[in-house]
């Protein structure tokens, strides 16, 4: 069977509504990402109108992956991601989130972590949860999801370094320091630090004679945003890591853990899942059905209202007509004098 995307995209957006409360975030933020397409179109920013693009493409991921991993995404959990990738993609990079607000970039890189971490730890409690042949400690399952969530941060600034290097985009963001030591400068070779400090300017000069002052200071490239950013995904990933390993030392199902950690689907589960969709699609049809016969049962009631109109009008201008000028008399009158002629 061919793959349709239109059929695709609708088969996801059913499986979205099925949680009232996730769709209803769904379909606040598609909304708003909609109208920012639209107003970058208008203003000719069509590198922002693609990442539009994708944040809708994104918003589709998790009911795709939960449904060909057999596992519920719980509705905080749902919802959250929901709205990281609204505040990553179309308040971080189209809106200029980045650099406009200060701190704005660490949030989302210590929320990746805690999200990360609980994606890690989902996975593996579930396969301690399933298998007979595993009976994972509590600890272990708490390490195992905090080095899934730093290897995902490690390999996004991998991703990061790799842009900046062949596109130039600067996604890990320079900084200006005033100070630093580097081994380059030694003369003597020897690895001895040497210590540059009260850098006020920096002056570039370019091969083709240009030159580009930094005031300030010197312009860091990236590195002290890699380590930043390492630094929060590890505290995102300490805090849920601590959550998660609470959460299967007491199995309290008050705890927040709860509403974050994916379970698994059985068959029957996803099948009566699949029954839900195709009977919100009947709905769909019988409520279209019962509108067009609403709206058919409207006009026709309109077209007989005015066809009535009509007849009255007609009648009440035909009674006029013989009180004012006697029409029916002055006709009997004359079909009698032509009879009597």
């Amino acid at each position: 069977m061919s793959w349709k995307p239109a059929r695709w995209i609708q088969h996801q957006k059913d499986r979205i509504r099925l949680d009232k409360k996730s769709f209803f975030t769904y379909s606040v933020l598609r909304i708003l990402v909609i109208l920012t397409g639209i107003r970058c179109f208008f203003q000719g920013r069509y590198e922002d109108v693609a990442l539009c693009i994708l944040s809708l493409f994104l918003f589709l991921l998790p009911s795709f992956f939960s449904e060909k991993l057999k596992v519920e995404i719980p509705t905080l959990f749902e919802s959250l991601i929901y709205l990281f990738i609204f505040a990553a993609e179309i308040l971080g990079e189209v809106n200029h989130y980045y650099t406009a607000i200060p701190g704005w970039d660490t949030m989302l890189h210590t929320i990746n972590g805690f999200l990360c971490a609980a994606i890690g730890f989902s996975l593996v409690d579930i396969l301690n949860r399933k298998s007979k042949n595993l009976n994972l400690s509590p600890l272990y399952l708490a390490l195992v999801a905090f080095c899934f969530s730093m290897t995902v941060g490690v390999l996004w600034e991998f991703f990061e370094f790799f842009c900046d290097q062949t596109m130039f985009l600067d996604m890990q963001k320079d900084f200006i320091v005033k100070a630093f030591g580097s081994v380059t400068l030694d003369p003597t070779n020897q690895q001895i630090p040497v210590k540059v400090s009260n850098i006020t300017k920096t002056v570039i000069y370019a091969a083709d004679g240009t030159t580009t002052t930094i005031n300030g200071g010197y312009l860091d490239i990236g590195i002290i945003d890699t380590m930043k950013d390492l630094f929060v995904n590890f505290i995102g990933a300490i805090v849920f890591s601590v959550i998660g390993y609470l959460y299967v030392k007491k199995r309290d199902n008050k705890s927040i853990a709860k509403s974050l950690i994916l379970t698994t689907l059985t068959d029957e589960e996803l099948a009566e899942q699949e029954k839900q969709i195709e009977q919100h699609k009947l709905d769909q049809i019988n409520d279209a059905a019962r509108r067009e016969a609403a709206v058919r049962a409207e006009i026709e009631r309109r077209q007989k209202n005015l066809a009535d109109d009509a007849d009255r009008v007609k009648k009440e201008w035909k009674e006029n007509l013989e009180e004012d000028f006697g029409y029916p008399e002055r006709k009997a009158d004359h079909s009698g004098g032509k009879h009597r002629r």
